[in-house]
């Protein structure tokens, strides 16, 4: 049996993704930008596809842009945002400690340019709340950016809650959804978003294509130079096979949202209470406010790497974090923010499930991780150490 459990890294095509993709590889091939009629019926498309995506979000076709992927609608979103904040002399930047790195690595960047970054910390649950928002900000605020939902431990931030906050002190507001679209339900006017950043590969659209949402009246800064695409916001011709390809595939997850979200999480619920069992172990964000597909999990004695090497070696494919940062032997940055020690970080596994898991798949799960965590801990003298009295748990 060969079980993906690696849904947040990416996800499989949907047959609807595909099919909606091969015409714009085969028989209208033409650059948006051309004036004969194979150009236009590219051009036709991609604005089909744009009011796809606006209607899947409660947007304007007009708000929509996109982009190669989430990280490049980060920098956008940001950057852009920086860039309007400096010159009305407002540097302060508002985020959390457990973004994804295309956010952190890009205020990085901007601190190095004079810009001052707030990372508000998140409690054990990994959740923040819109009061801290609130004391954060101030009058030389000019972005307030929060993820929608994290990617490595699942929680969900009180997104229309901070959105109205920041409504009210009249701040742009971004939120990195990257996690979240397809498998939430979105709706940038109620929920206040004025940018809004996602990626096709994440709901069973493919992998290269994203989408910024930008509100009507803010200005957005290109990041690529070149010609007049995206009205003249995202220089290069676009990837209009790409393009209607994650519109179809966003339109089918928000279709079944619902239905596929019930399925999941009963799946997830399971997992969550067998594997939370194992003594010693302890679920990662929030208990129920999480991702419908999330498990994430820590378990004392044991080292990432190996447990995900065994797993594989089982047919089962999991992650210890983050897909950009899985070749990485540090420990989670995200596990570190909610307060997990360096040597329980490093024993992380997180199991994302789609709509496509079964429970005959769960069972499987729940019968051998076990296995594969006593096997490990058996290997370790620092358990020994700790199972003899000498050293004391971590996670009791």
């Amino acid at each position: 049996m060969r079980i993906y459990a690696d849904n947040a890294a990416t996800t499989k095509m949907s047959p609807t993704a595909i099919a909606a993709m091969l015409p714009y590889l085969t028989e209208h091939y033409g650059n948006p930008s051309s004036l004969h009629t194979i150009g236009q019926q590219a051009n036709e498309a991609l604005e089909g596809a744009r009011g796809v995506v606006a209607q899947c979000l409660n947007a304007r076709p007009d708000e929509i842009y996109f982009t190669s992927g989430g990280s490049e609608a980060d920098n956008q979103a940001i950057r852009s945002a920086a860039k309007n904040g400096a010159r009305q002399g407002k540097k302060h930047i508002i985020s959390t400690a457990f973004e994804h790195h295309a956010v952190l690595h890009t205020l990085n960047a901007l601190a190095q340019e004079g810009f001052e970054i707030t990372l508000l910390d998140v409690h054990e649950d990994g959740v923040v709340t819109p009061e801290e928002v609130a004391a954060a900000i101030r009058e030389d605020t000019c972005l307030v950016t929060i993820m929608y939902a994290n990617n490595e431990i699942g929680s969900i931030q009180p997104i229309p809650e901070i959105g109205a906050l920041c409504k009210e002190r009249k701040i742009p507001f971004h939120t990195d959804a990257v996690q979240a679209a397809g498998h939430l339900a979105i709706d940038v006017k109620a929920q206040n978003i004025d940018m809004l950043s996602l990626s096709g590969h994440k709901f069973h659209g493919p992998k290269g294509v994203g989408v910024l949402y930008v509100r009507k009246g803010l200005q957005l800064h290109s990041l690529i130079e070149g010609g007049a695409q995206e009205r003249r916001k995202r220089a290069g011709t676009e990837n209009i096979a790409g393009i209607v390809s994650l519109a179809a595939a966003l339109k089918e997850s928000c279709d079944h949202l619902e239905e596929n979200a019930a399925k999941v999480s009963a799946l997830r619920d399971k997992l969550i209470a067998g594997l939370t069992a194992i003594p010693h172990s302890i679920l990662n964000g929030h208990p129920t406010h999480r991702l419908p597909g999330n498990v994430n999990l820590c378990f004392e004695g044991i080292e990432g790497e190996s447990l995900l090497l065994l797993l594989d070696d089982k047919g089962i494919c999991a992650s210890s974090g983050s897909a950009c940062t899985s070749g990485s032997l540090d420990p989670s940055h995200v596990l570190l923010a909610i307060g997990r020690p360096h040597e329980i970080a490093h024993g992380s596994l997180r199991l994302s499930l789609c709509e496509w898991n079964t429970e005959e798949e769960v069972d499987y799960m729940l019968a051998e991780i076990p296995k594969v965590v006593d096997y490990l801990r058996n290997m370790s003298p620092l358990w020994r150490a700790m199972e003899k009295g000498e050293k004391p748990y971590v996670i009791q």
